[in-house]
């Protein structure tokens, strides 16, 4: 992943206090990650930096829809998907980004990339089982489901020709059974 300077957040001139960014997040955004699961996206992300006199502490939202095929029917669909995070940014004397909520920039540093940070949150955010909502409520129309329902019914009307061609002896052994 390049560095762009769209996420790059140069803290050192904000004054102590809150101050809000917003990012529009396209599938342009995850190619620079070599990430290729969407075929495209509508994300809104929201960052919340709040400047302290010896850390930095950022919110991140996030809402919007991911176009993805549906896992049992293959149809393309938006998924919606929203979420949130936090990280807290101290100053050491070196890199540090082990800890998932907490981010060690080396002193002198001016400028932070949220990039990674907001990758992380949407892709995370994404169910591992993405199912259309109209397999849900059963509004879903497609092709091969008509086909499927076509052949299903073809089946039931064979089973009961197949009952209406028995043989008459077995039919009476049939009311001895029900004749209780």
């Amino acid at each position: 992943m390049k560095v762009t300077n769209e996420f790059l957040i140069p803290f050192i001139g904000l004054k102590l206090g809150k101050h809000q960014f917003e990012f529009e997040i396209k599938k342009t955004f995850f190619e620079k990650f070599d990430y290729h699961e969407y075929e495209d996206c509508d994300i809104k992300v929201n960052v919340v930096l709040e400047k302290k006199t010896t850390m930095l502490e950022l919110a991140f939202k996030h809402k919007g829809t991911v176009h993805v095929p549906c896992d049992l029917t293959n149809e393309m669909f938006d998924l919606p998907i929203k979420g949130k995070i936090k990280l807290v940014v101290q100053f050491g004397e070196e890199f540090n980004n082990d800890n998932e909520e907490l981010l060690i920039l080396p002193h002198g540093e001016h400028q932070l990339d949220i990039s990674q940070y907001i990758y992380e949150m949407i892709v995370l955010s994404v169910p591992l089982k993405r199912v259309h909502p109209g397999i849900k409520d059963g509004t879903l129309q497609t092709e091969s489901l008509e086909t499927l329902s076509k052949l299903a019914v073809n089946e039931h009307k064979t089973e009961n020709k197949q009952e209406e061609n028995t043989d008459p002896r077995w039919d009476k052994l049939k009311q001895l059974l029900t004749d209780k």
